[in-house]
């Protein structure tokens, strides 16, 4: 799984992409009137701060030198001003940028869910859900801090850089070169830095997605851990991937650690620079101490959003990462198609017919080979067969979750690839071994939250299924929590549920995939007089291995190795003796089968 998570993490591409950047930009166009105003209000604050220090100069050299206290008291009552009229601007742009960061991240991550919803099955056949979840929660989160105080913000610090500059020339020519000599070597260390970076970045991710990963398969397969006492074992594979972790965020600390002071150092210079020509110029009487005092601090202002710009290109390297890989899960086109004029089948009466169906999950390699029956209208069929056999392909290809290679599907005389998804699945429920209950409520699992389902109806299919039994004695009753995946439910209580599910939205076609293998002998006897009533006018595809659930079913297909072996009822494929007189052999063995004979 590590490997997984390295092909798509550990390459990062570049730190800015136009064509990225473009497409994240079509999220924020929506709200681009909230994103002009942030910009103006940048404009005017990044102008207010070094607004301060020229206004420190004027308190200097005009009033504070010639002992003007009315004019030093209206300076100083501007420069509060400044800085009232500053803070406001400041909450103002904060609360826009973050307002356009939490719009555009909510319409992002529903983007994501919707286009995952419509992917077919098969995507999700390769991919793990570690990654999927990661896409929607990290990916996203990076993406929001570019939108929030990425984008919007650096307009701040490069017009703070640009109203600095601009108050400065204006001051003094001379001393401002003076100032900016530091510059080419703050330029080749930012450089540097931000090579550093990017490769301490890379690492972090890497060992960051390996160390997801092994959390993720370990808390999932904890009872293998624990059943095989292999806690020690795999605590120290954990500690040493935690540690190559830790190593790689040190690296990057480093980096940082290294960079921040350098910027500090040199900004010391630059103002020992100042110092030392300003106050040349001072005792020379070619400058006033009120614009050195306005350098030392514009001094103190230009290099904090050189720092700033770095952690900028920080947020800006994580986001193009992350964007990458989102863009990639939403330019997926895995789908099962529906055609531009999908048929409408009126009036379904359950007759089911596979013609020369081939099928493959991956390319060639099919696990469905040239398979031909009919099942026609209220009949019940079994299929049987070997591990392997493609028994659960054929109802997912029915259900048309995947694609068939070759062949045709008929609902009734209709091929199933030209309806549409929606209208051929209403006619069909499915009953899985392996039972998926969602959070919320024993009633909103029954009737998939279908509001519209009456209670009435709900009711009706756990009685028929004997699911009202436990239901009834809940706290709760119908409106019982449910935890996540049914984990307060006993493995037999959420395959009734299934039942009373698939039963309440009176399906025409009814698929039972090993139902009740996970039941006990009580509840599987319930369940097996519960299916009599619900056969009645459906057609019914069961799945089982154990042979006596079926014996009393219309027609029975024998699978083996992906292909239609023998088609009969119990009788008359044990007259065969075939395939499924070997199987049926090999759970009763002799004594059962003089009895059947």
């Amino acid at each position: 799984m590590a490997n997984d998570y390295k092909s798509e993490d550990e390459v990062l591409g570049k730190a800015y992409d136009a064509r990225l950047m473009k497409r994240l930009l079509q999220y924020i166009k929506p709200y681009r009137k909230y994103v002009l105003f942030a910009i103006i209000l940048n404009v005017v604050v990044a102008g207010l701060g070094p607004l301060r220090p020229y206004l420190t100069k004027v308190a200097i050299d005009k009033y504070i030198a010639h002992s003007d206290y009315k004019g030093l008291f209206v300076i100083v009552l501007i420069l509060f001003g400044t800085l009232l009229l500053q803070a406001v601007i400041q909450y103002f742009l904060t609360f826009y940028t973050q307002y356009i960061g939490q719009k555009t991240i909510y319409d992002l991550r529903i983007q994501i869910f919707s286009h995952t919803q419509k992917l077919a099955l098969r995507f999700f056949d390769k991919t793990p859900i570690g990654r999927m979840v990661t896409r929607v929660t990290n990916d996203v989160e990076s993406l929001n801090d570019l939108f929030s105080s990425g984008i919007v913000m650096v307009f701040s610090d490069v017009f703070i850089i640009f109203w600095i500059l601009v108050f400065m020339f204006a001051m003094d020519f001379k001393l401002s070169l003076v100032t900016l000599s530091v510059l080419p070597v703050l330029i080749y260390g930012t450089f540097l830095f931000r090579r550093k970076v990017r490769e301490s970045y890379r690492d972090v991710r890497l060992h960051l997605a390996r160390l997801n990963a092994y959390m993720q398969e370990h808390v999932t397969g904890m009872n293998i851990v624990q059943i095989f006492h292999k806690q020690k074992e795999e605590l120290k594979k954990f500690a040493s991937i935690n540690d190559d972790y830790r190593v790689a965020n040190i690296h990057g600390i480093f980096y940082y650690a290294l960079f921040y002071p350098s910027v500090e150092l040199l900004s010391s210079v630059a103002a020992g620079l100042i110092i030392w020509y300003g106050g040349g110029e001072i005792i020379r009487s070619n400058l006033t101490i009120g614009v050195l005092f306005a350098f030392l601090q514009y001094t103190e202002m230009f290099f904090r959003p050189i720092r700033d710009l770095s952690e900028k290109y920080n947020i800006m390297q994580t986001a193009m990462a992350s964007s990458e890989r989102i863009f990639k899960l939403l330019d997926n086109k895995t789908f099962v198609n529906n055609p531009e004029l999908p048929v409408k089948a009126g009036d379904v009466k359950g007759s089911i017919e596979f013609k020369n169906v081939w099928f493959a999950y991956n390319d060639e390699e099919y696990v469905l080979k040239n398979v031909s029956f009919k099942i026609n209208p209220g009949e019940t069929v079994a299929i049987v067969g070997h591990t392997g056999a493609g028994k659960t392909s054929l109802i997912s290809i029915l259900s048309r979750f995947y694609d068939i290679s070759k062949g045709s599907i008929l609902l009734d005389g209709i091929d199933i690839s030209t309806m549409d998804k929606r209208d051929l699945r209403k006619y069909i429920s499915i009953v899985l071994q392996d039972v998926f209950l969602f959070s919320g409520t024993i009633r909103s699992n029954i009737s998939m939250d279908n509001d519209e389902m009456p209670l009435e109806r709900i009711i009706e299919a756990s009685k028929i299924v004997g699911a009202d039994r436990f239901i009834e004695q809940l706290p709760g009753k119908y409106n019982e929590a449910v935890k996540e995946r049914g984990a307060t439910l006993s493995v037999g209580q959420k395959q009734l549920i299934s039942f009373a599910r698939a039963l309440a939205f009176d399906p025409k076609i009814l698929i039972l995939d090993e139902a009740t293998s996970s039941v006990d002998t009580e509840t599987e006897i319930l369940i097996q007089k519960a299916i009599e009533k619900l056969l009645i006018g459906r057609t019914a595809i069961v799945i089982a291995h154990r042979l006596s659930t079926i014996q009393n079913a219309d027609k029975i297909i024998v699978m083996h190795k992906g292909e239609v072996r023998e088609i009969g009822n119990h009788q008359e494929l044990l007259a065969k003796r075939g395939i499924y007189y070997k199987l049926y052999q090999l759970q009763y063995k002799d004594q059962e089968i003089v009895k059947a004979s």
